[in-house]
């Protein structure tokens, strides 16, 4: 292996470098996705869980799953769980305002490994083309000056020429697969907190819920209410 890389020359070194980086950011983004986020299964029974408790104007209820499930989802839904009372406007903005928020946790990181996988292949062909260039150069001394060119003259500029090439793509081929993989996860993600937002808000303001709170605020206000002394 150490033969291998000395052959591949230098422009091997930043292409074993963007493995590791590469390597590194896969197994970040596996481990979050893995331990930080539960199931989809799980995920729908906390979001059930939550809108029942809204349903029955249980909000601090709903709020404490909230804090005993923190996720993205739930991070999102407590936004709006905390602003019960205010307008329907003021809850989407609040809400919406927590989503640009926790997008970015989903997507970190992508982005350098999208940069990862695209550059690595072009330093293998920035390796090629520099082999082929000692190649050629190789030919030209002989020419000049033995006048016969031997194969093995060109072994060391074809062995990096194609070592550079198989190499980039070793780490662009995976790099861009697990980034696809991972796009795909965070997309998926992005409609499903669309959906629970706009379901949330349908059950958090629906006339039910709200005659149901102002029948309990008058009952709390008569209880307290106490006539005066003739």
């Amino acid at each position: 292996m150490g033969n291998l890389i000395i052959k591949g020359g230098w422009l091997l070194v930043p292409i074993i470098l963007c493995s590791i980086f590469s390597l590194a950011v896969i197994i970040e983004r596996f481990l979050f996705f893995t331990f930080s986020i539960p199931s989809s299964h799980n995920i729908r029974r906390i979001v059930h869980q939550i809108l029942e408790y809204v349903r029955r104007n249980k909000v601090k209820e709903a709020i404490r799953v909230c804090n005993n499930n923190s996720f993205y989802l739930t991070n999102i839904i407590k936004t709006g769980l905390l602003r019960d009372g205010q307008a329907k406007e003021v809850v989407r903005e609040a809400m919406d305002n927590a989503y640009l928020y926790e997008i970015p946790k989903l997507e970190k990181n992508l982005n350098f490994l999208s940069t990862l996988a695209h550059i690595s292949p072009l330093i293998g062909l920035l390796g090629t083309v520099v082999g082929l260039v000692k190649c050629f150069y190789t030919i030209e001394q002989k020419a000049i000056n033995v006048g016969a060119v031997n194969p093995s003259d060109l072994a060391g500029g074809i062995w990096e020429a194609l070592l550079t090439t198989v190499g980039g793509l070793c780490v662009a081929i995976p790099s861009y697969i697990a980034y696809n993989y991972f796009a795909h996860k965070v997309n998926s993600y992005n409609l499903q907190i669309e959906r629970t937002i706009n379901e949330f808000l349908e059950v958090f303001f629906s006339e039910g819920r709200l005659k149901e709170k102002e029948k309990v605020n008058s009952i709390r206000k008569e209880g307290a209410f106490t006539p005066p002394f003739l």
